[in-house]
């Protein structure tokens, strides 16, 4: 059976979603606050994430959404909480409208490489 952790702020989550998505935690650098649902490059905010799942086994991360990820290159490595990540899968994407509670580009059933743990 592979080893499956999922991913939050406290570690749980509910069925809409993770908890504690706002909470933050320290950056490697400069002593900058990073989100614990935020995907990032280059020490940018460049995505919001809901309901991601860790296969450690499988050295993959799945995220139900990713969400505000117009900045967001899907070619580059990302960091995401305590792992570098890259993108290989993307089963859907669309621009949200206006009234739609997250803005931007939202990426649904995405699939990302674990290729290493983040240095602290």
């Amino acid at each position: 059976m592979r080893d499956k952790e999922n991913m939050s702020g406290d570690g749980v989550f509910g069925q809409n979603g993770p908890a504690g998505n706002a909470k933050a935690s320290p950056a490697p650098s400069a002593g900058l606050k990073r989100l614990d649902d935020g995907v990032y490059q280059d020490c940018q905010l460049v995505a919001r994430t809901l309901e991601a799942e860790a296969d450690l086994d499988g050295r993959e991360i799945r995220f139900g959404e990713l969400y505000e990820s117009d900045r967001l290159l899907l070619a580059d490595e990302c960091e995401y909480q305590k792992y570098t990540i890259l993108i290989q899968k993307v089963a859907f994407a669309s621009r949200s409208d206006r009234s739609a509670l997250h803005k931007g580009r939202v990426l649904r059933g995405v699939v990302a490489e674990i290729l290493r743990y983040r240095e602290q």
